[in-house]
Protein backbone atom coordinates (compact mmCIF):
# COMPACT_ATOMS: atom_id res chain seq x y z
CA UNK A 1 0.00 0.00 0.00
CA UNK A 2 1.64 3.76 -1.02
CA UNK A 3 1.65 6.78 1.04
CA UNK A 4 -1.44 7.99 -0.95
CA UNK A 5 -3.71 4.93 -0.36
CA UNK A 6 -3.12 5.32 3.42
CA UNK A 7 -3.61 8.70 3.70
CA UNK A 8 -7.14 7.77 1.91
CA UNK A 9 -7.92 4.59 4.50
CA UNK A 10 -10.39 7.19 6.40
CA UNK A 11 -11.79 9.17 3.14
CA UNK A 12 -15.16 8.53 2.19
CA UNK A 13 -15.57 5.58 -0.93
CA UNK A 14 -17.30 7.24 -3.35
CA UNK A 15 -19.38 4.92 -5.92
CA UNK A 16 -19.46 6.40 -9.67
CA UNK A 17 -19.54 4.18 -12.81
CA UNK A 18 -17.40 4.07 -15.38
CA UNK A 19 -16.25 7.08 -17.80
CA UNK A 20 -17.92 8.83 -15.09
CA UNK A 21 -15.47 8.35 -12.26
CA UNK A 22 -12.82 8.93 -14.23
CA UNK A 23 -14.36 13.04 -14.82
CA UNK A 24 -14.76 13.05 -11.17
CA UNK A 25 -11.45 11.70 -9.90
CA UNK A 26 -9.96 14.26 -12.61
CA UNK A 27 -11.78 17.44 -11.28
CA UNK A 28 -11.36 16.54 -7.49
CA UNK A 29 -7.44 16.52 -8.13
CA UNK A 30 -7.44 19.77 -9.71
CA UNK A 31 -9.35 21.20 -6.65
CA UNK A 32 -6.48 19.68 -4.98
CA UNK A 33 -9.06 17.36 -3.06
CA UNK A 34 -6.91 13.88 -1.71
CA UNK A 35 -8.34 11.48 -4.13
CA UNK A 36 -7.55 8.07 -5.56
CA UNK A 37 -8.54 5.27 -7.66
CA UNK A 38 -7.78 1.85 -8.93
CA UNK A 39 -9.08 0.05 -12.43
CA UNK A 40 -12.17 -1.80 -11.39
CA UNK A 41 -12.10 -0.18 -7.44
CA UNK A 42 -14.70 2.80 -6.27
CA UNK A 43 -13.34 6.55 -6.32
CA UNK A 44 -12.42 7.29 -2.69
CA UNK A 45 -11.74 10.37 -1.73
CA UNK A 46 -10.87 12.47 1.49
CA UNK A 47 -13.77 15.02 3.30
CA UNK A 48 -11.41 17.09 5.59
CA UNK A 49 -13.92 20.05 5.48
CA UNK A 50 -17.20 22.06 4.46
CA UNK A 51 -15.22 23.54 1.43
CA UNK A 52 -14.45 19.79 0.26
CA UNK A 53 -17.63 18.66 0.79
CA UNK A 54 -19.50 21.07 -0.85
CA UNK A 55 -17.19 21.07 -4.16
CA UNK A 56 -17.35 17.37 -4.18
CA UNK A 57 -20.77 18.04 -4.01
CA UNK A 58 -20.52 20.53 -6.85
CA UNK A 59 -18.66 18.21 -9.18
CA UNK A 60 -20.90 15.58 -8.98
CA UNK A 61 -23.84 17.63 -9.53
CA UNK A 62 -22.21 19.45 -12.53
CA UNK A 63 -21.97 15.24 -13.88
CA UNK A 64 -25.66 14.56 -12.90
CA UNK A 65 -28.02 17.24 -13.59
CA UNK A 66 -29.94 17.69 -16.94
CA UNK A 67 -28.20 20.48 -18.62
CA UNK A 68 -30.90 22.64 -19.03
CA UNK A 69 -31.07 22.30 -15.16
CA UNK A 70 -27.96 23.88 -14.61
CA UNK A 71 -28.65 26.32 -16.85
CA UNK A 72 -31.53 27.42 -14.86
CA UNK A 73 -29.71 27.34 -11.69
CA UNK A 74 -26.85 29.39 -13.22
CA UNK A 75 -29.82 31.99 -14.23
CA UNK A 76 -30.68 32.04 -10.93
CA UNK A 77 -28.11 32.82 -9.17
CA UNK A 78 -27.07 35.38 -11.90
CA UNK A 79 -30.25 37.21 -10.79
CA UNK A 80 -29.36 37.42 -7.66
CA UNK A 81 -26.14 39.20 -8.25
CA UNK A 82 -27.71 42.08 -9.97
Amino acid sequence: MNQSERDLEAGEIVEVPGLERWQVYQRLRELEIPCWCATGQPLRVQIRTPAAATQLWSVFRQLQAPRQEQISWLERCWRKKC
